[in-house]
């Protein structure tokens, strides 16, 4: 838990994704989502977030290795920050087949 709090309170890219997590938690109850669609929306902040740790795991330790440029460790911490920009597009676009026909149903219909 400590690893989490701390992540939240220091890190400006987990105040970022808290928010946006919050903001689609309250969109998903809005729209009143299927379970499924929750299912997939939890998992994509999780997975963000989750992934999100992890680089900052990673380049933590990677800045306590070495204070110089170094190319592998450049490489490793580009490929952790692909993977949480990787996992960031993936959910938004699943983000999209829920919300948007939704958000235009709810538009149209009311």
């Amino acid at each position: 838990m400590k690893g989490i709090l701390m992540f939240f309170r220091h890190e400006r890219n987990a105040k970022i994704q808290g928010c946006i997590a919050i903001i689609t938690i309250a969109l998903s109850v809005w729209l009143h989502i299927s379970g499924i669609e929750w299912v997939l929306v939890l998992l994509c902040i999780a997975l963000v977030i989750g992934l999100e740790m992890l680089n900052t795991a990673i380049e933590k330790i990677g800045n306590q290795l070495t204070t110089d440029l170094h190319p592998d460790i450049k490489i490793i911490k580009d490929v952790s920050a692909g993977a949480v920009l990787w996992s960031s597009i993936c959910s938004a676009i699943i983000g999209g087949i829920i919300f948007i026909p939704k958000i235009i149903h709810h538009i149209f219909n009311t």
